[in-house]
């Protein structure tokens, strides 16, 4: 079986993230079970047009906005048995705000990957790119894709969905897996000072002012900031702006290892982001034995964390505050949390992730 996969990036982008990496690992255990795999995607500064990585094809043409009219014009190629897209057997078609339109350009049958809606991320790209964007992903994506499968990775992503008219029985949930810790994690050596930790590309919607301003004024605390992102500069000046400079350390993108050490040593994992498919970072920390504390209307934190078992869902800044303080305070209540946090995470593997989305795509070739 040949599949191709569309996705406006890949890990090795610069803002490349969780949902890129659920589709490479996807990717990674189609190629092991045989299968030819190509991953097409946007390009970016000194990136190869074409490589390989872990058996499967890169394929980088265009930008930001281009990816998708290239994407299709290679799909058309394809059709007509030209290209490293001729013979194509299934497509899987990732929406991060808008699709590819695989259905209508590729003649192949197509698997729709939503992570997640993006009416709370739209206002970011400016007012009318905001209202061409969501107007492209809740009413010309839906009926484009009618009776098309889906493929989303939480409950709470599938209701999304099914309140913008796509039918409940389209929808397969398969959620993300995770990557082991190295075999080796560093310790690092002690402080004396408690470690808060958000895990996270710093892009607006994720809003880390907001676990910035839950340590600016607690005394022996500080957070580790794991990840980089183009809002970082935006942030560095807000930590300053409220005199928070030596309460926050930003490490940038940090190695397996590093960022596993990272992770042992914190207290408490803070999530504030305005919305997540899943929150990937929950499960990373959870490893640890690191509950997460994250906001209930972010909609995929109420899958990934079990209020009150694994972590703390809240509803404003001022709770998420309120929380760490009493859980800081009471080391029972948050070794209760992170072990329960710690079993789940073990429920979790990219095989499995793989396994049941190879399935899917066999199912639908053979239809």
């Amino acid at each position: 079986m040949k599949v191709l996969l569309l996705c406006w990036r890949d890990t090795t982008h610069p803002q490349g993230g969780g949902s890129e990496r659920y589709l490479e690992r996807v990717a990674e255990h189609l190629v092991r079970q045989g299968h030819e795999v190509v991953y097409r995607t946007a390009s970016y500064t000194d990136a190869p047009r074409r490589s390989m990585r872990e058996g499967v094809r890169y394929s980088r043409s265009g930008g930001k906005l281009t990816v998708y009219p290239k994407a299709a014009l290679a799909m058309l190629a394809g059709r007509l048995h030209l290209g490293t897209l001729a013979g194509v057997d299934v497509v899987v078609d990732t929406q991060n705000g808008i699709p590819f339109f695989a259905r209508w350009f590729s003649g192949r049958p197509t698997v729709l990957l939503t992570h997640h809606c993006h009416r709370e991320q739209w206002p970011v790209a400016g007012p009318f790119l905001a209202r061409l964007g969501w107007w492209l992903e809740s009413k010309v994506s839906p009926r484009a894709y009618r009776g098309a499968p889906y493929v989303t990775v939480s409950e709470p992503s599938k209701q999304e969905l099914v309140r913008l008219g796509v039918r409940d029985k389209d929808i397969t949930i398969i959620r993300n897996g995770v990557d082991a810790p190295p075999t080796y994690v560093p310790r690092l050596a002690d402080d004396g000072l408690t470690h808060l930790v958000t895990l996270s590309r710093l892009v607006p919607h994720k809003q880390i002012e907001h676990a910035i301003d839950v340590v600016r004024d607690l005394d022996g605390v500080v957070l580790d900031i794991i990840g980089s992102g183009w809002w970082e500069d935006r942030l560095r000046e807000y930590a300053a702006e409220v005199g928070a400079t030596k309460k926050v350390v930003f490490h940038g993108q940090v190695a397996e290892d590093h960022k596993h050490a990272l992770l042992e040593v914190a207290a408490l994992h803070l999530m504030p982001s305005r919305k997540e498919g899943w929150g990937l970072a929950v499960i990373e920390a959870a490893q640890h034995g690191v509950p997460t504390i994250g906001y209930r209307s972010s909609g995929g934190l109420n899958d990934s964390v079990r209020d009150g078992e694994t972590g703390l869902l809240v509803d404003s800044p001022e709770e998420m505050r309120e929380k760490v303080v009493a859980l800081l305070a009471d080391a029972k209540a948050r070794q209760r949390l992170g072990s329960a946090a710690k079993l789940r995470a073990a429920e979790f593997s990219w095989e499995d992730t793989g396994a049941r989305f190879e399935e899917l795509l066999q199912r639908l070739a053979r239809r």
